[in-house]
């Protein structure tokens, strides 16, 4: 196909990013608007210039003039309409975390593989111009042996039972929303652990206000990871490799700068400004990923999201909390 016809399930405060982004995406169209309030829908078309609005995500996955649908419900939510957007032939590029579970993201994958259809984590961090050079750097050897991965995000919030940051019914919690962030960083780096160890603390509602991870790896690697709903951070990130250094500078997960420090030689700063708000990368993945006829992403393959799920998964389960999926968003 020449074009790729989108539509948006979930028209909240990061969809609204994402879609101001469509503009830097040559061969993709925004065309209809997915949510359970038709207002919220009309809305949001016209602030986007989408041509449809529709009043559930039932609707918008039966536009026949939509090929592929970003997600960004709820982490919960995520498998219902997904499975449902690939039994009916769309591509879909999933929020993260891709699913509040790991038996979800297996089922999704499976889904996806089954039917042939392209399916994506929204992990945008690894589509950032500067994250291209520290790849780069890495699979050059400039640092050497990594030995270790650092990486912590945080913000500050009141505690609101009600906010979908702390409902548990929501996937709330400092892992699924944040924390992801820094897993996902460690498993591109390091691939997925031998062991997930944390230490955090539950709030009121039954999820995690923060967490502390300590991943490690054969040959003695190991990541270190921090991410908190209670404590502001400055999202910085670092790789240690035998030869030196690599500092992505804060906000990790959307850096426009990146230094190299070889031992014994001056440092070497890169800097790399994203298209747009930096959404338009992983936009344009899915859109030339679906032009091209592929069924997934080689920068953000679904092994690799898989992982992180078991990641997630281990740390929160050794801090007693549990998510479940909520597949009735479709009934």
């Amino acid at each position: 196909m020449d074009t790729v016809r989108w539509g948006i399930a979930g028209p909240g405060r990061i969809a609204d990013k994402v879609a101001a982004d469509f503009e830097h995406v040559r061969h993709a169209e925004l065309v209809a608007i997915g949510s359970r309030s038709l207002d919220r829908a009309r809305a949001f078309a016209d602030r986007h210039g989408a041509a449809r609005a529709h009043g559930s995500y039932r609707e918008l996955i039966a536009d026949p003039e939509v090929d592929a649908i970003y997600l960004a419900t709820p982490h919960p939510q995520h498998l219902g309409v997904a499975l449902a957007a690939i039994e009916a032939g769309k591509a879909v590029l999933v929020e993260k975390a891709f699913t509040a579970t790991v038996a979800g993201a297996e089922r999704l994958i499976a889904a996806a593989r089954d039917r042939q259809v392209f399916a994506m984590e929204a992990m945008w961090t690894r589509f950032q111009p500067a994250m291209i050079q520290v790849r780069s750097w890495l699979d050059d050897g400039a640092i050497g042996a990594v030995r270790t991965v650092q990486a912590d995000l945080g913000v500050q919030r009141e505690f609101d039972p009600a906010d979908r940051l702390f409902a548990k019914e929501l996937g709330g919690g400092a892992l699924l929303d944040l924390g992801v962030y820094v897993v996902s960083f460690a498993q591109w780096i390091l691939g997925e652990p031998e062991r997930v160890l944390v230490n955090g603390e539950l709030g009121p509602s039954g999820v995690e206000f923060d967490a502390d991870l300590l991943l490690t790896y054969p040959q003695g690697a190991s990541a270190l990871l921090t991410t908190s709903l209670r404590s502001a951070m400055p999202g910085a990130a670092r790789v240690l490799g035998a030869d030196g250094w690599i500092d992505v500078r804060p906000r990790f997960h959307h850096p426009t700068e990146v230094i190299l420090h070889r031992a014994g030689a001056e440092p070497e700063p890169v800097r790399a400004e994203p298209i747009g708000a930096g959404y338009a990368h992983e936009l344009i993945e899915v859109t030339e990923g679906v032009r091209a006829g592929r069924t997934e992403s080689a920068t953000m393959p679904l092994a690799d999201t898989l992982a992180v799920q078991r990641m997630l998964q281990a740390a929160a389960n050794q801090l007693g909390v549990s998510w479940q999926e909520d597949e009735s968003v479709l009934a």
